[in-house]
């Protein structure tokens, strides 16, 4: 190759700048660059490598973690779907059921006598307190150390409840706490959900803490009335009274609540279904407060005064059959149960069974005036003594022989008097005691009363085949027989309302929750005696208040005529089932010329001053029927009493 001058190669003709050269026949084109990077003669040339293996290789991985979703969806969805559902659903749905809100108790003018406020049931969901949820062991324990001071209750009866059933989502630690308390559990959560944040890998031991809207039963007026409304035990149901007996008309019908959850609180935005309550209807009472007041009040005090063991106080209107009051001595507080005592939980005035005494006699003295045998002024020789069967009777003195008319066999409540008037019911003893039994029945002795009370006792009346030597002898005048505090008032009540019995009524009428006023029925009446025979009745009764020789003087109450009976009996002790001590006793109704109120007082086993019931009963009775009369605005009498002879002139 020619060079040119100073050494170089001549330059090589080539294309321009932008114009394309000729092809080279044959082999690749040369590579631009540095001598050393130019293949030498006789070198393979370089190529590029292709990307198609790893695009193979990233397209096999992420088919292989395709198909692992797709597994892992189809055993989700297809194979193990029921299983996954039901865990589920147990793990984020909560069942909440709704309390009815209880119905009120009112007496006859609508004064609530028992009511409900707000109240919250403190609740619990064990299955968020296991180990595999909280990520640590003690966890119930923990959350019944916390809650236990604000509950007031011990650890360990909460550990339990929490414990109990871990795998249940729901269990009550405490009923009917205040909203105070709720609120003092809130902050307790607060507290414990903000030291489970800072210990990251911990739950929250309050977590499935929850609440149920529910109500609390408040009796306003303390025990006043507690033996007729009775009270609700801690399940939120009736434990006794009026409470128990129309339990499921006071109680309604609860509601229930679904609703989801996560980490033991509702989900705002999750599914919820609810059923809603039914609230309970209201009880309307016969009762009037202020009257049950005057008669608690004053069996209360009597009953402390005398030493007593109880005593008990009825009220009823002699037209309708209503029981106005019943009062019981000692009673309780049915808003403090904890301190009430259990002897005293009951209604005594009509769970008490016990031997009337003397204010039995105007049942005899009904039978004999009915069956003619007699008259108000028939007279009564009566001697001091009276032998009969394997005994000799006598009165609660001693005398001398008595010159009485029936009157006042009645109105000085003479045994002896009794008993030879209840001889002549028949030709012999047996058939006397089967008239006088068949009387007593009418009178409602040996019977339910009608009321349906719970613990009522019927009293206890012997089928007359069956009456002893000495039972045909002592039943005339109250011995022998049995019958509760009601019974003996629905008596009188009988003699006021002219011989007809009506069945005895605590309750008017319920109120549903839509606000109609259902009355009760209309209660049944009775023909006992007629009128003739009551109107006798009531004259005699008002010489044992009005005369100078009756026994119940200390029941007179001025502007009124009043009728009434004393009555003291031997008593049967409860617990070794013998006679110990005495039943006193008092009853009557006022005015007499114009019957409207019938009281009722018995005082058991009273052991301070007089055991008469005359003595202390009476002035019961007087104080009771002023307050009732002024409270029902009776008019006093207009008439004079018809003062019916006592005794005769013997010789």
């Amino acid at each position: 190759m020619p060079q040119t001058p100073g050494g170089r190669p001549p330059r090589q003709p080539g294309p321009r700048r932008g114009v394309p050269g000729p092809r080279a026949p044959h082999g690749p084109r040369p590579v631009a660059g540095p001598p050393a990077a130019r293949p030498r003669a006789g070198s393979l040339p370089l190529r590029l490598g292709s990307p198609r293996p790893r695009l193979r290789m990233v397209g096999l991985g992420l088919a292989l973690v395709l198909l692992a979703f797709t597994v892992r969806l189809l055993q989700v969805q297809a194979f193990d779907a029921s299983a996954y559902a039901a865990r589920a659903n147990v793990n984020r749905y909560i069942p909440v059921t709704l309390a009815a809100e209880r119905g009120t108790i009112t007496d006859r003018t609508g004064v609530a006598l028992a009511t409900t406020v707000d109240a919250y049931d403190i609740t619990a969901a064990p299955d968020l307190l296991t180990p595999d949820r909280i990520k640590s062991e003690g966890a119930a324990r923990r959350a019944a150390e916390l809650l236990a001071p604000v509950l007031d209750q011990s650890p360990d009866v909460l550990e339990r409840k929490l414990t109990a059933n871990p795998k249940s989502k729901y269990v009550v630690l405490a009923r009917q706490q205040t909203p105070k308390t709720w609120t003092r559990v809130k902050e307790l959560k607060k507290r414990s959900a903000a030291g489970a944040a800072k210990k990251k890998g911990t739950g929250d031991v309050l977590a499935g803490i929850n609440r149920e809207p529910h109500s609390k039963r408040v009796y306003p007026n303390g025990g006043l009335a507690s033996g007729i409304l009775g009270f609700v035990n801690a399940e939120g149901r009736g434990g006794g009274g009026i409470e128990a007996q129309l339990d499921k008309v006071l109680a309604g019908r609860d509601g229930k609540l679904v609703y989801a959850q996560s980490g033991g609180r509702q989900v705002p935005t999750g599914d919820v279904k609810e059923q809603p309550a039914v609230p309970g209807s209201q009880v309307e009472l016969t009762i009037d407060r202020d009257i049950q007041w005057a008669a608690q009040s004053a069996i209360a005090r009597q009953v402390e005064e005398s030493g007593a063991d109880r005593g008990y106080v009825v009220v009823q209107d002699t037209r309708s059959g209503e029981i106005l009051a019943m009062a019981n001595a000692p009673g309780y507080d049915p808003n403090d149960l904890a301190h009430a005592d259990s002897g005293s939980l009951g209604n005594a005035a009509l769970q008490d069974a016990y031997e009337p005494g003397s204010v039995s006699k105007v049942m005899t003295m009904a039978a004999v005036l009915e069956e003619g045998a007699a008259t108000p002024e028939t007279r009564v020789e009566v001697p001091n003594r009276l032998p009969r069967a394997d005994r000799a009777f006598a009165d609660d003195i001693d005398h001398a022989t008595w010159h009485l008319t029936l009157n006042g066999v009645l109105a000085k409540s003479s045994n002896i008097g009794t008993i030879l008037a209840a001889e002549q019911l028949g030709k012999d003893q047996s058939q006397a005691n089967r008239v006088l039994h068949s009387y007593l029945r009418k009178f409602g002795i040996g019977e339910p009363t009608g009321l349906g009370f719970p613990g009522e006792t019927p009293g206890i009346l012997a089928d007359p085949g069956k009456w002893s030597a000495s039972q045909q002898y002592t039943i005339p005048f109250g011995q022998g027989l049995s019958l509760n505090a009601v019974q003996a008032a629905s008596v009188y009540s009988t003699i006021a309302g002219g011989g007809q019995r009506v069945q005895p009524t605590l309750v008017r009428g319920t109120k549903g929750p839509d606000g109609r006023f259902t009355p009760a029925p209309t209660p049944p009446r009775t023909r006992v005696v007629s009128g003739k025979t009551a109107k006798s009745l009531r004259d005699m009764l008002e010489s044992v208040v009005d005369d100078r020789e009756g026994t119940g003087t200390k029941a007179k109450i001025p502007g009124y005529r009043v009728a009434g009976k004393t009555g003291t009996s031997n008593r049967v002790d409860p617990v070794t089932g013998r006679y110990h001590g005495y039943t006193a006793s008092f009853a009557g109704f006022a005015p007499a010329d114009q019957p409207r109120i019938t009281v009722y007082c018995a005082i058991q086993n009273p052991t301070k001053g007089s055991y008469f019931g005359g003595q202390i009963c009476g002035p019961v009775y007087k104080q009771v029927m002023e307050f009732a009369l002024k409270t029902l605005q009776v008019p006093p009498s207009g008439t004079q009493p018809p003062r019916l002879p006592v005794g005769y002139d013997g010789e």
